[in-house]
């Protein structure tokens, strides 16, 4: 928790003192500090909930299935705050809220999967049935994940191009920008860590209450 409160305000410091203002977007810009980095931990949340998934059914490990459910509890917190960042920056940018570009369609779609797989698990009429499904659910999340990051190469796009990745544009970002940005995915991934490792814990607490319950009753 102390290293991840160092390196939000290390993080803050390079935001608002150190990096250059874009000279064509402005202010509005340093709102991708805080987009960029939620929604790469975002895409990662899904792919964990989908390999834990399997892994439980094929293990039949609560650990697994812990795993699992905490990262698309978080997960579906991140896709939320990547919404409403990316809503900002364009009613700032493009004068609109919203509009139906690839990348934010399929983003989207992710937030509803997140969506879809918390009420399984809620609503199932039984706990392994409802892991079943939710992990059928978590893999096509895991399948959308890349293509929200191919989306502005695979089509016509609004949206700023790729910056970080394996596929980023060469020289897209000042250096300070750059080291900016992988930083604050550093910062944000420490406490995607910090958080998933914390609520993770509190699932085990709430499996062994459960289990003590049905002993009981």
């Amino acid at each position: 928790m102390i290293l991840t409160a160092i390196l939000m305000l290390i993080t803050l410091a390079l935001i608002f003192l150190w990096v250059p203002t874009e000279k064509n977007l402005g202010i509005s810009q340093r709102i991708f500090y805080y987009h960029v980095p939620i929604a790469w931990i975002g895409m990662l949340s899904i792919i964990i909930v989908a390999i834990s998934s399997v892994v439980y059914l094929i293990r039949d490990n609560h650990i697994w299935d812990a795993i699992a459910l905490s990262a698309a509890e978080i997960g579906v917190i991140l896709m939320t705050g990547v919404i409403i960042t990316g809503a900002i920056w364009g009613k700032l940018t493009w004068g609109v809220w919203w509009t139906w570009d690839p990348k934010l369609t399929t983003t989207l779609i992710l937030w509803f999967i997140f969506i879809a797989y918390l009420l399984m698990r809620a609503r199932a009429s039984s706990s392994l049935q409802g892991a079943r499904i939710a992990a059928f659910i978590a893999l096509i999340g895991a399948i959308d994940a890349p293509v929200i990051y191919m989306s502005t190469i695979w089509w016509r796009t609004t949206h700023p191009g790729l910056n970080i990745g394996p596929l980023a544009e060469q020289g897209s970002l000042d250096f300070r920008m750059g080291i900016t940005i992988l930083f604050s995915v550093l910062t944000f991934s420490v406490f995607f860590v910090y958080i998933l490792i914390e609520r993770f814990k509190l699932r085990k607490s709430e499996l062994i209450v459960e289990s003590l319950y049905n002993k009981k009753f």
